[in-house]
C-alpha cells in the first residue's frame, strides 16, 4: 500500500501524487455504499497496478473540507479582490471572510488591479485595507501586470494548501498563470453588461507552487451561509473577540443585548462601522434561513 495525495478528480478519476509521481486511480466500489467521496487534498492510500494506475483503499481522516469547492486539508485562503473592474465590494469580501475563519483556515487578501485605481479612489480603498490590516489580515497588493507576483506571494505559500477564492473576474486564473506560466488554465474577460467574470474553472485541482499547493477554484458571485450556526457567526468577526469578555452576558450576540462591549466599540470607532453592520446582515439571514431537515 502507497500513500498518496489527490491533487485532481475528474469524472470519476484521482489523479493521486506519491512522491514526484502522478497515478490515476479509481476509488473502491465499496466507498459508494460507505458514503465516501474522495476530495481533492485528501490523504490516501492507494494499491498500484503494473500498468502505473492504480486503486484508492482508504481515505484518511480530514483536517477540514470545503464544499464549494469540493476540497479537503486545505490551510488558508487566499482571498482576491477587485479594487475596479469589477469595483471594490467590501459586503462581498467579508462574506469570504466569514465562511473562512468559519472553516478555521487563515485567509490572506489579495487586492488585485492597483495600477487602474485613481488617487481619489486609492485613498479611500487604503482606509478599508488599514481596517483589515488592524483586524490581522494579511494585505497583498497587485496589479494587472503581476510582474512582482511570486516575490510578494511565495512566503504565504511554503507548506500550504491554499484555495485561491473571489468573485468571477477579479482575477484569480489570471494570478496562478503568472505565477506559473505552463498552467494555461483558461480566463474569461469581464461582461461589461453584468460587471463580472465568467465563469471559467470547471473543475478543482492543486498545483505545486512556492513548496506548497494551490487549488484553482470556481469564482462566485454569491455566497450562502448554509453551513453556519447563529452563535458561530461572532467568532468570524477576529476583532470583536478582544471586546466581547466586556460584555455583560456571556454569549452576547452583539445586537440588542444592554451593555454590549462590542456595540460600545463600534460607537468609539474601535470596530469600524461597516463591519458591525455586515455582521448585523449575516446575523438576521441566517436567523432567517428556513430550516434544514
Amino acid at each position: 500500500m502507497t500513500q498518496g495525495k489527490i491533487i485532481k478528480a475528474l469524472s470519476g478519476f484521482y489523479d493521486v501524487l506519491v512522491g514526484e509521481e502522478i497515478y490515476r486511480c479509481k476509488g473502491r466500489g465499496v466507498f459508494r455504499n460507505q458514503n465516501i467521496s474522495p476530495l481533492v487534498g485528501d490523504y490516501v492510500d492507494i494499491s498500484l497496478q503494473e500498468d502505473s494506475t492504480g486503486t484508492i483503499q482508504t481515505v484518511h481522516k480530514r483536517d477540514n473540507e470545503l464544499i464549494r469547492p469540493p476540497i479537503a486539508n486545505v490551510d488558508q485562503a487566499m482571498v482576491v479582490t477587485s479594487m475596479v473592474e469589477p469595483e471594490f465590494n467590501p459586503l462581498l469580501l467579508d462574506r469570504f471572510l466569514v465562511l473562512v475563519e468559519s472553516k478555521g483556515l487563515d485567509a490572506l487578501i489579495l487586492f488585485s488591479k492597483e495600477d487602474l485605481v485613481d488617487n481619489k479612489l486609492n485613498e479611500q480603498l487604503n482606509d478599508y485595507i488599514l481596517t483589515y490590516e488592524e483586524i490581522g489580515y494579511n494585505i497583498v497588493k497587485i496589479s494587472t501586470e503581476m510582474s512582482d507576483l511570486f516575490a510578494k506571494i511565495k512566503p504565504y505559500l511554503s507548506n500550504q494548501t491554499s484555495v485561491i477564492a473571489g468573485q468571477s473576474g477579479v482575477g484569480k486564473s489570471t494570478l496562478l498563470n503568472h505565477l506559473d506560466d505552463s498552467l494555461n488554465i483558461e480566463t474569461g474577460e469581464i461582461s461589461k453588461s453584468l460587471g463580472r467574470g465568467k465563469h471559467t474553472t470547471r473543475h478543482v485541482e492543486l498545483y505545486s507552487l512556492g513548496g506548497g499547493f494551490v487549488a484553482d477554484t470556481p469564482g462566485f458571485s454569491a455566497l450562502d451561509f448554509d453551513e453556519l450556526d447563529l452563535e458561530d457567526l461572532r467568532v468570524c468577526f477576529l476583532e470583536f473577540l478582544k471586546f466581547e469578555d466586556g460584555c455583560k452576558f456571556r454569549g452576547c450576540n452583539h445586537i440588542n443585548e444592554p451593555k454590549c462591549a462590542v456595540k460600545q466599540a463600534v460607537e468609539e470607532n474601535r470596530i469600524k462601522s461597516f463591519r458591525y453592520e455586515h455582521y448585523q446582515q449575516f446575523y438576521e439571514e441566517i436567523k432567517n434561513r428556513k430550516p434544514r431537515y
